[in-house]
């Protein structure tokens, strides 16, 4: 008799939630970040205000990079649904390139 009862709960479980409509990402979680897709950075550019964190994710299949014009971040080779962030604490215009693809790059303005 257990059995059918933790059947007949998993089956009625089951039910409710597979009915359940998806749920959809925080309009926070994703505003500011940047997917590596196609071999292009989406949005290309993204303005935010100061003491923001931007998170990049990669998903290519293919590794991919996100490095500052001027140093002032690196990531390591980020595989495919890696991420890399970092926070833009004073205001400027931040260029960034993909240092495997350099033909990917991106912007990021901080106000």
């Amino acid at each position: 008799m257990r059995r059918f009862i933790t059947r007949a709960s998993a089956t009625a479980l089951f039910a409710v939630f597979a009915s359940a409509a998806p749920v959809a990402p925080l309009a926070a979680e994703t505003a500011n970040t940047i997917v590596m897709k196609n071999f292009d950075f989406t949005p290309m550019t993204l303005t935010v205000k100061a003491g923001t964190t931007v998170i990049w994710k990669n998903t290519d299949g293919e590794p991919h990079t996100v490095t500052s014009d001027t140093g002032l971040f690196r990531s390591g080779g980020l595989d495919q649904d890696d991420t890399f962030s970092f926070k833009f604490d004073k205001p400027g215009t931040y260029k960034y390139v993909c240092s495997i693809h350099p033909k990917m790059v991106g912007t990021i303005v901080v106000q």
